[in-house]
């Protein structure tokens, strides 16, 4: 683990308070010995430090000895707390303060978890890996509570795999106010991507549907039909339906169908649990 707290002198202020705050934030401590607000702030930043373990590194400068170091950050009262962050102070205050209201200010500038799932989203669909994206995408997505940004990455991945009924429903959630001009792009995509899964194919097995919709052989046509053309809810839906008729179908074949569509989605895909459940509450 890296440190967490240092006494900041002129051999290693530049490494510790500008070189160091591109990798985590830096909570800069100007104090003095003289000073009881100073000793009544430092407990709680040395708290809030080791509780964020390696995430902050605490910069103590001991304005008596460092004068230089505190007049080029323009300190003028004590205590004073900057948080340095890719080299320049992005926030602080001056006086004590309670920790909740550090926490706070720290909280506001740390990386969130989904921060750190949508880079390496991000990275992974750069690099040409779409389908390992899809994971740290989905996660980033429900844990920001379907930040638009993230939404927008999601979605395109999701059109990439030809997953086009859950990227609908994803961007469905993106607000009016943020459907700028990446959004309407997406949705082109989708669209033209949607008129190319109606294929010949499914036209005809959807008039044959039409015309007898309990037919399950049309129905299992329609399903495989559909998991060629990426539209797996619509497969999965109709395969449950015909395993809930008739569990040996076709000698089992529509529930062997059901369970390779559930595999190709993937280990923790949603869509692929939830008829996993189904399919067990039929079978069991």
């Amino acid at each position: 683990m890296p440190e967490l707290m240092v006494e900041i002198t002129p051999a290693n202020a530049q490494q510790m308070l500008i070189d160091e705050s591109h990798q985590r934030l830096v909570l800069v401590d100007f104090w003095a010995d003289w000073c009881s607000p100073c000793k009544m702030l430092l407990p709680i930043l040395e708290k809030l430090t080791r509780e964020y373990a390696g995430q902050v590194l605490l910069a103590k400068v001991n304005c008596d000895e460092q004068q230089a170091i505190a007049g080029q950050f323009g300190v003028r009262s004590l205590p004073t707390v900057m948080l340095m962050k890719d080299g320049q102070p992005v926030d602080g205050f001056v006086g004590a303060q309670p920790e909740p209201a550090v926490r706070a200010l720290l909280e506001k500038h740390l990386p969130k978890p989904w921060d750190t799932l949508f880079a390496e989203a991000l990275r992974l669909f750069e690099a040409g890996d779409v389908a390992g994206a899809l994971q740290p995408a989905r996660g980033a997505y429900e844990e920001s509570k379907q930040r638009p940004d993230i939404a927008r990455l999601y979605a395109q991945v999701l059109l990439d795999l030809s997953r086009l009924e859950e990227a609908q429903i994803v961007l469905d959630s993106i607000p009016m106010v943020d459907q700028d001009s990446d959004y309407e792009r997406l949705i082109a995509e989708l669209e033209l991507k949607q008129q190319a899964a109606d294929t010949p194919e499914i036209q005809a097995l959807l008039e044959a549907q039409a015309r007898d919709p309990d037919d399950m052989n049309t129905a299992y046509l329609l399903a495989v039909q559909y998991s060629q053309t990426g539209r797996a809810r619509e497969a999965l839906e109709l395969l449950i339906g015909i395993v809930r008729k008739d569990r040996e179908f076709r000698d089992g074949e529509a529930r062997k169908t059901l369970l390779d569509i559930i595999r190709a989605l993937g280990k923790g895909d949603p869509l692929a649990a939830e008829y996993q459940r189904k399919l067990f509450a039929l079978m069991y």
